[in-house]
């Protein structure tokens, strides 16, 4: 049997890629849910040197009214990266940039809860080479309740004309 040199350039995870124009309005990224436990919850409070006590004792935030450790936005937010999903495997070719994220915080998030972010294309705005791609972002917890909204934006190009 003979082998196929091993090329880099090949090892995809999606091997068809898209640009500005191939994608539509209400179009749907669900990305993969998360359960917050006491262990994401120390692991993020090492990366952000976070040290306030409601991220991290949970009788502080019991001594308040919390059920648990209440989780930080950014750790709520972090939840909503595209790259968790496929949206940047199908964009490796065409994309320029990710030029924009705004986001509420609308419901709290406590150790426990299980978060499931999607991203939706809420809007498209083409340019002369390249577009602007809107994705709606959103969390809800176990409960069906909106943790999190937001937008994200993103800079892709358009297709080269054949």
């Amino acid at each position: 049997m003979t082998e196929t040199p091993f090329d880099p350039r090949q090892h995809r995870l999606l091997t068809q890629q898209r640009y500005f124009e191939d994608f539509t309005l209400g179009e749907r990224f669900a990305l993969p849910s998360r359960t917050m436990t006491d262990a994401l919850f120390a692991a993020f409070q090492l990366a952000s040197g976070d040290n306030h006590p409601v991220h991290y004792d949970v009788e502080y935030c019991r001594a308040r009214g919390m059920p648990h450790m209440l989780a930080h936005g950014f750790q709520v937010l972090i939840q909503t990266a595209a790259g968790a999903g496929l949206f940047p495997h199908m964009v490796e070719e065409s994309l320029k940039g990710f030029i924009e994220q705004r986001s509420r915080f609308v419901h709290p998030v406590f150790v426990g809860d299980t978060l499931y972010a999607a991203l939706e294309v809420s809007e498209l705005k083409p340019n002369r080479t390249t577009g602007v791609l809107t994705l709606r972002s959103t969390v809800h917890n176990q409960r069906g309740t909106l943790v999190l909204e937001g937008v994200q934006r993103y800079l892709l190009r358009k297709r080269q004309p054949g």
